[in-house]
Order: C-alpha cells, then structure tokens, then sequence
C-alpha cells in the first residue's frame, strides 16, 4: 500500500473510476466528469491539480482531489459552483488506507488544507479529520451554508405541487396566465442537441440579470456539453417574443435533480419568468425522469424555502499544520518519486 500523487488524469490508474462511479451515485460533484471540468477551466496559473491517493497494487483505494498553491495554502479540488466535497475510498482496508493517506498528507508541503464545502453527516470526511488530528494536524470546522432539497417518495408533480405554498400555485398560475394574453412565449429544453444555441441564450440572460459575471467564461460551457454526452443535461430556456428571457441548468444523475444556475432577464421580473421556468423543469424532472430527489445545492434564499422541504449545513474544514511539522513537510517538487506510480 502506497501514498502516490498524479498530477494528470492521465497517470491515474484506470482502477480509480471506480471510485468516481460510486461516488457519482452520491452526487455529481463526486464525478469524475465534474472534477475534470474543474481542473480544465478554473485553475489559475499558479495552481496545480494534486490527486492524494493510496495505491495497493493496481488498485486506487482512495483519492483526495486538491488544488496546490505555493503560498501553501491548498483546497479542496473544487470552486464557487462545488456544493458537495468528499473523500472518495473504497471500504477494502479502510483503516490502514486512512493511516496511508494522513501519513501522506503530513509530508506534503502546504501549510493549511481547506476542505469544503461538506456534510455534517459526512463518515468519510470525519474519519479523515480523526485520522489527521491523531497525526497531531489542527482541524477546525466553520459554517459554510444551507443546503434545501426535497425527497419526492414517488410523488407526482400534481402531489408534489399540492404541498407547495398556496401563493407560489397561485403566483405561477396568475403570471402565466399574463405573460399568455400579452405576449407570446415557449419554453425550450435542450439535452442533448443545439447546446450551443443554448448556452448563447442563457448567457444573453445572464447579462441582463442581476448576478456578477462568471469568473471563468469556460467552465459552464465545458460542463453543459460533457455532462450532455451522459444524458445528464437539462437546461431549459423561456422565450419571450422569441427572445430569451429565463434560463435555468439543471443535471439529473442517478435519481437526483441538481438546480445548477438559475437566471432571468429583469426587464420581464413583473412576469415572474423564473417561477414558471422551474415549474416547468421540476414537471419535468418528476413525471419525466422520475427522480428520487431535487436539490437546491447552495444557499438559504426565501424562495428555495418554497419549492424544498429539507434544509442541511455544509461546512468548510481547515487542516493548519503546527510549525515544527510545516518545517519537516517537503514542497512539492521535491515530490518527484511520489508524482508517478
């Protein structure tokens, strides 16, 4: 059993996307399509990915994702859109692949390691935090956000609907019904096909809208094609006089809806052009695909509160090295017979 650090997805072992697929049953921000995403598109030029694995044999039995930088201070291998973050492992030798790993870890040259955003019920990065502070590594944990969902039971979208807020039913009814008689309107769900019409429309609407510009232009574009290519993608447009007016990405993995980005034109606000867009995509997503469960991934706005039933806390972790041990670590290049199998 080894600790070994590959600094491209080609050095990983193909036993590995094991641990990926398992880990995607969970959550798509386990995937190893989303990694992948993250590491072409928001790493900045003085960041490295690191994948911390232990290696028995040919098998990966575990694998931390992390970004380095040589201020050392290093992440979690995610980014302002993450909104989940674990270990992934196997639970063949479990305790002797956390030794492996923390025993690797303490030799690595960062300085802190932040972790987030995750679980509070997360047994896997708990035994994480166990095993590093035995190592005499300092943990502290502080409040990231909330996190609304909502578990369907095998609801239709009528059950669903009928324990929605009576105003939210009569809202989306009244506006729909408005934007109907003054002017005409469609919405578009796109899959699979003419993906980059849509990501030209919904960037159209996010300009117009409130939000901030994206910090990296190519992430949401690289995403929405490669979670396409596995069926994952449902991103859906409203057209307003045949011009964009709301847009909305959403994945479904396993049973589970994710509500990625959500953006609205504010010149057409008095509509209530979101509200009728994620009435249509949680229709969609329920009598359609048949999901188990919708989540809301990030924040506690009021709204969220409405479509969601379920609220849990994501946290951020930070691993701080005592300075005799950050003195004894070795920087990263001089990790060179760990970075190759």
């Amino acid at each position: 059993m080894n600790f070994i650090c590959y600094t491209d997805w080609k050095q990983l072992p193909a036993s590995a996307d094991k641990l990926f697929a398992c880990g995607e049953q969970s959550s798509l921000f386990f995937s190893r399509r989303w990694f992948e995403n993250i590491a072409s598109s928001t790493l900045e030029e003085d960041q490295h990915m690191l994948l911390a694995c232990v290696v028995d044999g040919d098998n990966v039995l575990a694998t931390l994702p992390l970004r380095t930088h040589p201020g050392g201070g290093w992440h979690a291998l995610n980014s302002n859109h993450t909104s989940l973050f674990t270990l992934l492992h196997t639970d063949e030798k479990l305790q002797a692949t956390l030794d492996c790993l923390t025993e690797g870890l303490s030799r690595l040259g960062f300085k802190t390691l932040r972790l987030e955003p995750v679980a509070q019920d997360d047994a896997s990065i708990d035994m994480l935090q166990a095993a590093m502070e035995a190592r005499g590594i300092e943990c502290n944990r502080f409040f990231r956000f909330i996190n609304w969902s909502c578990q369907l039971r095998e609801k239709s979208f009528e059950q669903y609907m009928s324990e929605r807020p009576s105003r939210v039913r009569n809202t989306i009814a009244r506006k729909r019904r408005k934007l109907q008689r003054e002017h005409e309107y469609q919405i578009r769900l796109y899959t699979d096909r003419y993906l980059d019409q849509a990501v030209a429309d919904y960037n159209t609407i996010y300009k117009a809208s409130w939000k901030p510009g994206e910090r990296f232009l190519d992430f949401v574009p690289s995403l929405v094609n490669t979670m396409a290519e596995v069926g994952w993608l449902r991103l859906a447009i409203l057209y307003i006089n045949g011009s964009p007016a709301a847009g909305q990405i959403w994945f479904v993995v396993h049973g589970k809806a994710s509500i990625f980005r959500l953006a609205y034109d504010e010149a057409w606000k008095k509509y209530s052009p979101g509200s009728i867009l994620t009435a249509y995509l949680m229709e969609y997503v329920i009598d359609t695909d048949k999901v188990d469960s919708i989540d809301f991934l990030t924040g506690n706005e009021h709204y969220k509160q409405d479509w969601m039933s379920e609220s849990r806390k994501r946290w951020r972790l930070v691993f701080v090295k005592k300075q005799a041990l950050v003195k004894k670590s070795r920087p990263l290049t001089g990790l060179l017979e760990w970075l190759k199998p």
